[in-house]
């Protein structure tokens, strides 16, 4: 009996000293979001968890009260005591860098206004950011507006897929800017001493006469072919089961094998792959080495989930151990957008990037596919990865994205560029910016940005503002001063330095028939995203007045303006069912 009860104090005071205590809590940030996977590192044994999907925790500890260091990429580390008795709701302090990286960023700015509806937008599994048309604002209250000059081009070609498949168009799937700039409009080359250069016209505004149109056109300098810099490409294609269907991966397939025909000796090529398996499909490649990577692009084939974020962390990983100081270093992420394992959000994913915004490393999304195709993340990982976006929607379209404009779109002559203008009062009653609409969540945002971007070599942005002036139209004008002042900030690639140059709109008002054709035409295809949109300011006219003003400034050489009256036609025929469709109802 003695020996029984020995050992049964023996047990007790085991069991005492080896008490098993919990820790429990969750992890947020500043605003209030929980935090997955941050780092939680338990001083009394050294070993380290993890906070969960839902960003919280609970550790098994021998002490009541114990000591941790959590830590996440982008948030000041956190060292506490904590105690077994309580719920923690910890706190995680956004580095300085890293707030300043995710801020939300707004296209254009005009100081002082607040947003107004929010409309949504869905498409099956398509997800698109919801917009807010810019409307018009008194130049006397609001004289300054400014919106990045960097467009993307995906916009126009996702535009085409829905008309070519006999549908209506998601409102927020037109971003009218990149529908303006899809085009190749006359390119007016820039002083020998400048980055930019400038063009503009006033004229009547085609679809409401007593109102005027500004036109715009900023136009950035042509790298010269022989001092492109080498460059140091990662090709992260998305080959999971999604991607299984003649318009994704083989598509993408023929897309970067006429790439891979323009590459220079001096060019380093590296594949990466996610879907049934991570990892590097191709080390890194001389561009000399063509039938090497043509045969590694043609041996892809899809199968698995989409674990986006560690195919994004591999090819940062890759394209940072080659780095090219000087030259020109870049991730091109080819996907449908439909992440599904790892982080899957917009928030996370723009964490993710923005941390290897400052790297020197850019990044080009290349969209595919239908029906489950995210255009809302790509957008996003295109603008924090300081790249540029574009939609693939046949291979016509990967010959224009990375045959044709391949120097716009792989290598860049500015950083971070936008533009401010400021609009003379006495001869500006008010106006709005056409295009360049703002997402909802960046305006409801107080501490948004206006997002500057990069800007590829001999690219060509044409903006258009309508104002309503001070003069009525006819009347004549003493005050001959300019209309309007622009500056234009930007940084050099790779260079810290903020750069401006300026350019003064002059008053002189053209009549709008004798403006050039290529701004005629820029003027239809606004008409065009207008009625897309359902806009309020597209109630004066109709498709076939578009198609009419298309047909008359059209460049008969221009396949691809013949191609948008086609386009333009088949709009008229799709919404004109959808009307009757209403009146049925």
């Amino acid at each position: 009996m003695k020996h029984a009860y020995a050992i049964l104090t023996f047990f007790l005071f085991i069991i005492t000293a080896h008490a098993q205590y919990y820790l429990r809590g969750e992890i947020r940030d500043e605003k209030n979001n929980l935090l997955s996977n941050a780092r939680i590192l338990l001083h009394s044994t050294g070993y380290v968890y993890s906070s969960g999907s839902s960003g919280s925790f609970g550790i098994m500890t021998a002490r009541h009260v114990d000591s941790v260091t959590i830590s996440l990429d982008g948030y000041q580390p956190l060292s506490i005591k904590l105690e077994t008795a309580r719920f923690h709701s910890l706190v995680l302090k956004t580095l300085y860098t890293s707030a300043n990286l995710q801020k939300n960023r707004l296209l254009s700015f005009t100081r002082n206004l607040k947003p107004g509806e929010r409309r949504n937008w869905t498409v099956g599994t398509e997800t698109y950011n919801s917009l807010l048309e810019n409307d018009f604002v008194l130049a006397e209250k609001y004289p300054e507006t400014g919106f990045a000059i960097n467009t993307d081009k995906a916009s126009y070609s996702n535009v085409r897929r829905f008309l070519n498949m006999n549908t209506t168009v998601p409102p927020d799937a037109v971003r009218t800017e990149e529908l303006l700039n899809y085009f190749s409009f006359k390119y007016m080359p820039p002083p020998e001493d400048s980055v930019f250069g400038f063009n503009s016209y006033v004229s009547e505004c085609p679809w409401n006469k007593t109102n005027q149109l500004l036109t715009l056109q900023i136009s950035a300098r042509k790298l010269d072919p022989e001092k492109i810099p080498p460059s140091n490409l990662v090709f992260l294609i998305d080959v999971s089961g999604s991607m299984d269907m003649p318009n994704r991966l083989p598509l993408l397939k023929s897309a970067f094998t006429l790439l891979v025909n323009n590459l220079r000796d001096k060019d380093t090529i590296s594949i990466v792959v996610y879907g049934s398996t991570i990892g590097i499909w191709l080390q890194p490649t001389s561009g000399k080495e063509k039938a090497k990577i043509r045969k590694s692009i043609e041996e892809l084939y899809p199968g698995g989930a989409t674990p986006g974020e560690s195919g994004i962390r591999t090819a940062y990983n890759l394209a940072k151990s080659q780095f090219i100081k000087g030259g020109n270093n870049r991730v091109i992420l080819a996907t449908d957008g439909d992440f599904n394992v790892g982080q899957t959000s917009d928030d996370e994913l723009e964490k993710l990037i923005t941390l290897h915004q400052q790297s020197g490393i850019y990044l080009t999304c290349l969209g595919v596919g239908m029906g489950n195709y995210k255009d809302s993340k790509l957008e996003v990982l295109a603008k924090k990865g300081n790249g540029n976006f574009a939609y693939l929607d046949n291979e016509r379209e990967a010959e224009k994205v990375l045959v044709k404009e391949l120097t716009q779109t792989l290598y860049s002559v500015a950083d971070n560029a936008f533009l401010n203008i400021d609009f003379n009062a006495d001869l500006v009653k008010q106006y709005r910016l056409i295009g360049f609409d703002n997402k909802w969540k960046a305006l409801v945002d107080s501490v948004s940005e206006l997002d500057g971007g990069e800007v590829g070599s001999g690219h060509s942005v044409i903006a258009l503002f309508e104002i309503e002036p001070v003069f009525a139209t006819g009347q004549p004008v003493t005050n001959m001063a300019n209309l309007a002042k622009i500056n234009v900030r930007y940084k050099l690639p790779n260079d810290t330095l903020q750069r401006y140059t300026t350019y003064r709109c002059p008053y002189n008002v053209t009549s709008f028939a004798s403006l050039p054709p290529t701004y005629r035409f820029a003027s239809s295809v606004a008409m065009f995203a207008a009625l897309l949109k359902d806009s309020k300011y597209a109630q004066k006219y109709s498709w076939s007045e578009v198609i009419k003003l298309a047909t008359e400034s059209e460049d008969a050489q221009d396949a691809v303006q013949k191609e948008f009256i086609e386009i333009v036609e088949k709009a008229k025929k799709v919404y004109g069912r959808e009307r009757k469709r209403k009146k049925i109802i």
